[in-house]
């Protein structure tokens, strides 16, 4: 099966100040760590970097410094919501049985899972990685706490999410005509009725969202020895 894989890097940055996959994390830029993983899978066709109008240059010129300037990658400018962006990405996809959608902020995913993932949606319309929640969490409101949902039931979701391309695109179009904007990929899939697989993801694919996550990002390369 053809993999198409969308990198949605269009973010808007707001808590770091500016985009977060162009920052330097180690010897490279945080947009390379994942890059690399996608692009070293045999069944890849083509991979789609969805970024901010302004980041375009910066983008270009980083996939050249580091030799990524081959046939396969795409770049195109995203739009207001990261579910427009991706929108964008799955319509520059023209020879895809498969897509993996992946935050350009996640970089220390592993390419076991990213494996793991794809031979699992070989079998299932939609496949996601999650970990079960450690904390209790509560459901608050105006500053008072609603409720206390089953911890067991809870699960936090990461990407890349993997799907049928054809399932996913129509989940799009659905969710564009009811005017429905989702948190993530997969919950567009599950408002047509698909049955969503779980596998186990990884404590190490954080998302760099702050700047405390940009200091354990750098304190994990560390320790790797990076």
């Amino acid at each position: 099966m053809k993999l198409g894989v969308i990198i949605a890097s269009a973010g808007q940055s707001k808590r770091l100040g500016h985009n977060k996959v162009l920052m330097e994390l180690g010897s490279k830029p945080v947009l390379l760590y994942s890059l690399e993983k996608f692009l070293a899978i045999k069944t890849l066709s083509e991979l789609v970097i969805v970024i901010r109008a302004q980041d375009e240059m910066d983008v270009r010129d980083i996939l050249s410094r580091a030799g990524y300037s081959h046939s396969k990658i795409k770049v195109v400018q995203g739009g207001k919501e990261r579910q427009d962006s991706v929108h964008i990405g799955l319509k520059s996809l023209v020879d895809s049985d498969i897509v993996a959608v992946h935050d350009g902020a996640r970089p220390f995913i592993s390419l076991d899972l990213i494996l793991k993932l794809i031979k699992e949606a070989e079998d299932n319309p939609a496949v996601i990685p999650a970990l079960p929640v450690k904390e209790t969490i509560k459901t608050v409101k105006n500053g008072y706490v609603e409720s206390t949902p089953d911890r067991e039931f809870l699960w936090s979701v990461q990407t890349p999410q993997v799907f049928k391309y054809e399932i996913l695109i129509n989940a799009y179009e659905k969710a564009y005509k009811d005017n429905f904007y989702g948190t993530d990929d997969s919950s567009l899939v599950e408002r047509l009725g698909y049955k969503i697989k779980v596998v186990e993801g990884e404590y190490t694919n954080m998302k760099i969202t702050t700047k405390e996550d940009l200091l354990l990002a750098r304190r994990y390369l560390e320790l790797l020895g990076l």
